[in-house]
């Protein structure tokens, strides 16, 4: 288990140390190394440094490293979903989930690295011919959250490989020992040194400010919070850094009076509960027609009441713990606003005795001005909302200042696609309750973020566009 820094191809010690917590017992798995501003420092130079040979080496090469590094991730999906598991809290299933869909963006963008398209094109006036090429951004800034430490490494890290860009990754300080894990296997893959360097400032408000006013840094990419995310990008407009982020979300759900309860519940299930609720992408708020509300409420408790919670790494547990006592206790705090709002517990709302950072799957029925609505959960917790018309539906659910995701369910194609189609966010999926892929873009609208990850997009966050005039 990797606990250092990452500079240029080096592990190193730092200036001090940062304890790793199991968030079941508040254990200390592990202590890692943090960054003072000589680390900082190091880790620009050295990604300045490899960024113009990196930026010229061949497609294909790089595309090699990113399919070595998945067949690594494939073979050690049990190692590194433990890891996920300890630090994080998440039960086994997620965790081993979690693995796989971070190792699918290295095979992706291993087959992206290749294909990028340039244009070639006679110009209207006929007097030049127009040549558009794409060159890597270059030196890159990626910061990665806690809830899912693998999947937003990759994320970042893949699409940057295949772009050619040199990189800085800084990971949550409550989930580490991921991203070391596959900074190693990067390492291990072949990457050349300085191209991938990890850090993990001492403060990281600071540290990051002054990273983003380095001439030689080019790029931000940042998944977390609106709120931190609106402060980055006041920092990098000083140099007019281009910035790509995946910011909060508060999603909608929209379930229609036709819905097949067979296929919603199972589905909506997965769209709350993935990761214990602690998704961006997670059910948040969810409006159900009035026809069905009584038999979708009952069958939706009985549903999450079936979640066992324990330990991530225990074989029965399909709840596991959050990533800290401060992330559980915000979560307890906002069911018990909205209990002194008028919420009514169908299941769960009662934050456990005890240690460990627990809560259990809980629904709420709740009117459309509870203030639980305006808040992104994080955890296992679906407040219901009962409407009455579509039109009502629809409205009630684009009441937020976030867009990254809605969930519509319906057994009429012609009425799901109707409401996709009004709903205000950036992916919406229609009877399944997990759409993310990497051969898909993932990214929001409003206060959900700018850019995209993933799909063809994914790489172009990495790349800036130049164009030719040749005359001919």
């Amino acid at each position: 288990m990797r606990t250092q820094l990452y500079i240029n191809g080096q592990w190193i010690d730092g200036i001090g140390k940062l304890p790793v917590y199991d968030p079941s017992d508040g254990s200390v798995i592990a202590e890692v190394s943090i960054a003072g501003d000589q680390q900082c420092n190091a880790a620009i130079e050295a990604a300045d440094k490899a960024a113009k040979e990196w930026a010229k080496s061949a497609p294909r090469f790089r595309s090699e490293i990113l399919r070595k590094a998945f067949e690594l991730m494939t073979a050690e999906n049990e190692a590194i979903a433990t890891i996920i598991s300890r630090e994080n809290g998440k039960a086994m299933p997620d965790a081993r989930g979690e693995a796989t869909y971070a190792a699918e963006f290295f095979r992706w963008f291993a087959e992206e690295a290749v294909r990028t398209p340039g244009d070639f094109r006679k110009s209207p006036s006929g007097d030049k011919r127009i040549l558009v090429t794409h060159e890597p951004i270059g030196l890159s800034i990626l910061i990665t959250p806690w809830n899912f430490p693998a999947a937003m490494a990759t994320r970042k890290i893949g699409p940057a490989v295949a772009a050619g860009c040199t990189m800085i990754l800084k990971p949550a300080g409550e989930t580490p020992l991921t991203a070391m894990y596959i900074v190693d296997l990067m390492e291990r893959a072949g990457l050349p040194k300085g191209v991938l360097n990890l850090i993990l400032p001492e403060k990281s408000g600071p540290a990051i400010s002054k990273m983003l006013h380095d001439p030689r840094v080019k790029n931000l990419s940042f998944t977390g919070s609106t709120e931190v995310g609106r402060v980055l990008i006041k920092e990098a407009a000083d140099r007019i850094i281009r910035c790509s982020m995946e910011l909060g979300g508060n999603a909608q759900v929209v379930i229609h009076d036709d819905a097949d309860l067979a296929v919603t519940i199972p589905q909506l299930s997965l769209a709350k509960m993935r990761n214990g609720g602690a998704a961006c992408t997670s059910a948040n708020r969810i409006f159900v027609q009035r026809g069905i509300a009584k038999e979708f409420i009952a069958q939706m408790s009985k549903t999450m009441s079936s979640f066992v919670m324990g330990r991530g790494t225990d074989s029965t547990t399909t709840l596991g713990a959050y990533v800290s006592m401060k992330e559980r206790n915000k979560i307890a705090d906002l069911v018990d606003q909205a209990v002194a709002a008028g919420a009514k517990v169908e299941v769960g709302g009662v934050k456990p005795e005890g240690e460990g950072a627990f809560y259990p799957a809980t629904v709420l029925v709740v009117q459309k001005d509870n203030p639980i609505l305006l808040h992104e959960i994080f955890g296992p917790v679906a407040p219901i909302v009962i409407f009455d018309t579509d039109e009502e539906g629809i409205e009630l659910a684009n009441d937020t200042e976030f867009g990254l995701i809605s969930y519509v369910f319906s057994s009429d194609l012609t009425r799901a696609l109707r409401t996709a189609e009004a709903m205000e966010s950036g992916m919406v999926a229609i009877n399944k309750g997990i759409i993310s892929d990497p051969a898909a873009p993932f990214g929001g609208v409003k206060q959900s973020g700018l850019g995209r990850e993933g799909g063809f997009d994914g790489i172009h966050e990495f790349l800036q566009t130049k164009y030719i005039g040749v005359e001919i």
